[in-house]
């Protein structure tokens, strides 16, 4: 009788993306456990592992031969490898290669494990001081101003705490765009060299940032990921901004008539980006129905 092989498995890992004590002890044991590690940078991870003192065969995948190397790391998992993927710092697919290795490894049954640890988005919003109820993470934008700005148009309206990474030499270009897209105002931060020693949070408005960028000049040194505040859901005289008021009056006040207030609300919230609490009010005012708000902006609590 011929023992079938049991298939390996594929975990992918997040790294330190600086710091090397945030790496977590379930991040450790995969990467020594794996007989094979996929790294985006072969002489990066390399250095990790020697940190570590640990010592694996690498393989390189990045975005010029996922699709290649991916088939040849399925046939080693389902031999009954463990394979560790590893970006050159944070949390793998997040702005970096592996999607590809990682669908492959579904669509052919195999354990896919995440081993959760860093990420500069996280670590960006925890600090920068905008909303995090709500967030978008865009990576990277077009390196070229005009396609830049049109990406930052499709965003405008967006009330989301918006998060890019972006390459220092591009940062000034990128935050003029920002400024002249989404307006001088707009609160923002930029995170330099998150987690590492000369770790620094610049906080203010586009214009504020626009200006700095230009006079520091180790704003321009190290990796910067920026965050930057959502559109504001109100004008000064009540009306949405980005949003038509007739459009938006005929919209309540059909739903006024067909919903409860708070189901009404909530439609309204979803579909033109206004806070809870203001289109529970705008029913209200249209439905006449004195109804308890609710109790918080962010629905049931878990």
């Amino acid at each position: 009788m011929v023992q079938q092989t049991k298939p390996g498995r594929l975990d992918v890992v997040a790294t330190p993306i600086g710091n090397l004590d945030d790496l977590s002890p379930r991040a450790r044991a995969a990467l020594a456990d794996a007989q094979v590690i996929a790294a985006e940078d072969t002489r990066r991870t390399a250095q990790l592992l020697n940190a570590l003192g640990l010592a694996k065969p690498l393989v390189s995948l990045h975005e010029h031969n996922e699709k290649q190397q991916s088939g040849l790391l399925i046939e080693r998992i389902l031999r009954g490898e463990r394979v560790a993927l590893v970006s050159d710092a944070g949390t793998p697919l997040l702005s970096d290669p592996g999607q590809g290795l990682v669908a492959a490894a579904i669509a052919a049954g195999i354990e896919v494990r995440p081993i959760p640890g860093p990420t500069a988005i996280a670590t960006l919003l925890s600090a920068c001081g905008l909303p995090t109820l709500r967030f978008a993470f865009e990576g990277f934008l077009p390196p070229k101003s005009a396609a830049r700005q049109t990406a930052l148009r499709l965003l405008q309206f967006d009330p989301r705490t918006l998060v890019f990474f972006e390459a220092p030499h591009r940062l000034i270009e990128t935050l003029a765009d920002m400024k002249e897209v989404l307006g001088g105002t707009r609160q923002a931060c930029i995170g330099r060299e998150l987690t590492k020693l000369h770790e620094t949070l610049y906080r203010g408005n586009l214009t504020e940032l626009v200006a700095f960028s230009t006079q520091d000049i180790d704003i321009l040194r190290g990796e910067i990921s920026i965050a930057v505040a959502g559109h504001a859901a109100q004008a000064a005289d009540g009306e949405v901004f980005g949003v038509d008021p007739a459009q938006l009056q005929r919209a309540i006040e059909a739903l006024a008539r067909e919903l409860p207030p708070s189901r009404a609300a909530a439609v309204i919230a979803d579909a033109f980006g206004l806070p809870r609490r203001q289109a529970y009010a705008r029913v209200l005012a249209i439905a006449d129905r004195k109804v308890p708000a609710p109790d918080s902006d962010s629905g049931e609590k878990h």
